[in-house]
């Protein structure tokens, strides 16, 4: 019996004790940016205490294959608002996860580019399987940088999905993740959906 308890634990264990602490990290300052950005849909730490993750999972952490796109043309990615922001799709990346070989396309908001600070900054939007149920169900994000694709490779780690504002409250113009993005396999990792009852403004 004490075998068999040894065995279920070990095969529980998806994250290693630095990861783990390096995905709480990363959680802490999440939770911290909502207080100090003043556009945030969560102002007090009550809030803060409704978000929720998926246990951190070191499976979800992948290598992918980036294939920059060339020759690209702009397009509107429409929102949940009902308006469109101006995109352009900048790479596609394939990978292999829990022996699924998937792709997902990285974009660039034209806009927000023209902002020194977010001049090399690129966006992921994605659904997948768990959307309405467990997490959100308009999908989640993940961002990156220009600098983060090396020798054609770049990390990606669903751990650090997050939800869009539009999960917390209504008034944001939150971009619908494109057909190309959804996934039909279930991502558990990151982010879950909001503990409590979205604000309507």
């Amino acid at each position: 019996m004490l075998l068999l308890a040894m065995t279920a634990t070990l095969g529980a264990q998806t994250a290693s004790k630095p990861y783990a602490k390096a995905i709480a990290k990363h959680r802490k300052e999440y939770r911290k940016d909502f207080l100090t950005n003043e556009r945030s849909p969560l102002k007090n730490k009550e809030d803060l205490k409704a978000l929720r993750f998926y246990e951190p999972d070191e499976r979800y952490r992948v290598e992918a294959t980036v294939e920059v796109l060339e020759g690209e043309e702009p397009f509107d990615m429409a929102t949940y608002a009902g308006t469109t922001k101006p995109y352009i799709r900048y790479a596609r990346l394939k990978f292999e996860l829990l022996g699924q070989q998937l792709e997902l396309t990285l974009y660039r908001n034209l806009q927000l580019v023209k902002m020194p600070q977010y001049r090399d900054h690129l966006f992921l939007p994605f659904m997948d399987a768990t959307n309405g149920e467990a997490t959100y169900g308009g999908g989640r994000y993940m961002d990156f940088k220009i600098t983060d694709i090396a020798a054609g490779k770049m990390t990606i780690d669903f751990n650090k999905a997050y939800n869009p504002w539009c999960a917390f409250s209504d008034g944001y113009q939150c971009p619908i993740p494109p057909f190309d993005n959804h996934l039909g396999v279930a991502i558990e990792a990151g982010e879950l959906q909001f503990g409590k009852e979205k604000k309507h403004q």
